[in-house]
């Protein structure tokens, strides 16, 4: 069956599929998303650090389903006891993702410090900071090919 879905349709579809499962997969993302940086990004429908998360995010998922089995499972791949010194609790394990209104915030998005700067300054995503270049923040420390993939959405958003 043939699926009449146009390129751009398909291609704008695949680029808001988008940091959580980035950073669950790793570099395996990158090819696909370099594919990506010739389209003119929109900063409202990423997330503040210029990623957009899928919405099939385990840990996403498991929130919206309040599966702890699920919860476990994201609390361990994204090894939350390592990163923020807690024991599992599925209480404590959930994400609705970055840009919400009246929902609680997650671990991983209450302490991005990305998240918090690009609010102070009154962007809707980073790619909009004249300072993304030389921003040494944790995020682009830890994962650095993330905040290369980001400086290029950038250069989109600026041609």
């Amino acid at each position: 069956m043939k699926n009449n879905i146009k390129r751009r349709d398909f291609v704008s579809g695949c680029f808001k599929a988008g940091a959580a499962c980035f950073l669950i997969s790793g570099n395996n993302n990158m090819l696909a998303m370099n594919a990506l940086q010739d389209i003119k990004p929109d900063p409202k429908n990423l997330e503040y650090c210029g990623y957009k998360c899928p919405s099939d995010c385990q840990l996403k998922k498991a929130t919206l389903e309040n599966n702890p089995e699920l919860k476990k499972k994201a609390y361990v791949d994204l090894k939350f006891k390592e990163k923020y010194k807690i024991e599992y609790e599925a209480s404590k394990v959930f994400c609705y993702g970055c840009k919400v209104d009246g929902k609680p915030l997650g671990l991983p998005v209450k302490g991005c410090t990305v998240r918090q700067c690009v609010i102070d300054k009154g962007l809707d995503c980073c790619i909009q900071c004249n300072d993304l270049a030389k921003c040494d923040k944790e995020l682009w420390k830890e994962f650095p090919k993330l905040k290369e993939h980001v400086t290029g959405l950038q250069k989109s958003y600026r041609s």
